[in-house]
């Protein structure tokens, strides 16, 4: 049986933490494990000017050019021909001849303003001719829809089996449930992942938790870059500040497949989304009585897990971000 909440004591439980290079500031593509956008990263040493020199700061859009105002006849030809309309009359009455130019009688009258009613008309006609003429110019001006139908790698992590070749073999065959309407038919791959890296990001998986109930900062060094270590022994503090110590045992992955994977110059990144299990609890240090969570019940979590390496080097857990 497991727990409908998310675990709360395990590494990376209290935000999103660390870099993904010059994507750092940016939402990794959706994936059948984590359908939606994943939550951004609070912590993190990379400047958004050094993630993103090109791009407008997180959260900003662009704002739309606003339209210059039409007037009271809607502008272009209308206010134009209005225009020459309302000069004439002008014009006859500064010539002394009045703003009927001598027009006598009832009929004169109204045949005057059946004249204006028709010349009314007759501009009201082409302002919707030339309307219509620039519609099919402006049709195709919106942004582009970005919805991407993203499957699945396959169907299943095989995390379940426990052992550390089930990331590899689950990814390489398959990943069940129905793909994300919004998500890409395909994961951003520049790099080529094989089943070798993905047993390497189940393990590492495994070991960091491992390592984060222990409080071992140096099986953390030798499993994530320095800023993600910084990051969990300021969280192991404050859990120590408390009186409290978390305890992670039990580690099972779920489902994962990858979210993309690229190149930044000698360095590579692969992003990968992990529904994993653990049994997680929260003791008190000095009479090691359990204050939050179960000793028995697993919980669940979805996370996209950031690695990173030097080329052909190993690969080093460098952000966490809840998805």
């Amino acid at each position: 049986m497991v727990t409908a909440s998310v675990a709360e004591a395990r590494a990376g439980r209290s935000g999103g933490m660390g870099s993904r290079g010059s994507r750092t500031y940016s939402a990794p593509p959706p994936t059948a494990t984590a359908p939606t956008q994943a939550a951004p990263l609070q912590r993190s040493t990379t400047q958004p000017s050094a993630a993103q020199p090109n791009a407008a700061q997180p959260g900003m859009a662009a704002r739309p050019a606003t339209p210059p105002r039409s007037g009271l006849f809607g502008g272009g030809f209308g206010t134009a021909l209005m225009g020459g309309l309302l000069g004439a009359g002008l014009f006859g009455l500064l010539s002394g001849s009045g703003l009927f130019g001598g027009l006598s009688g009832l009929g004169s009258i109204l045949g005057l303003l059946l004249q204006v009613g028709l010349i009314v008309g007759l501009v009201m006609l082409a302002m919707r001719f030339f309307r219509r003429r620039q519609e099919p110019a402006m049709a195709g001006a919106g942004p582009m829809g970005n919805g991407m139908n993203r499957s699945a790698l396959g169907g299943g992590l095989g995390g379940l089996g426990g052992g550390l070749g089930g990331l590899g073999k689950g990814l390489g065959g398959g990943l069940g449930g129905a793909p994300a309407p919004a998500a890409p038919a395909t994961p951003v791959d520049e790099l080529d992942i094989q089943p070798s890296d993905f047993e390497a990001f189940e393990r590492t998986l495994i070991d960091v938790q491992a390592a984060y109930s222990n409080e071992d900062l140096n099986a953390l060094r030798r499993l994530a870059t320095p800023e993600v270590v910084a990051f969990m022994a300021e969280d192991l503090a404050s859990t120590a500040a408390e009186g409290h110590i978390n305890r992670l045992s039990d580690v099972k992955l779920l489902q994962g497949d990858l979210a993309e994977a690229w190149r930044e110059g000698d360095v590579e990144y692969a992003t990968v989304a992990m529904r994993f299990s653990l049994i997680d609890t929260t003791l008190d240090r000095e009479t090691n009585k359990i204050v939050a969570g179960h000793a028995e019940l697993p919980s669940e979590a979805t996370e996209l897990w950031t690695f990173r390496r030097s080329k052909g080097g190993k690969w080093m857990l460098s952000a966490i971000q809840q998805g």
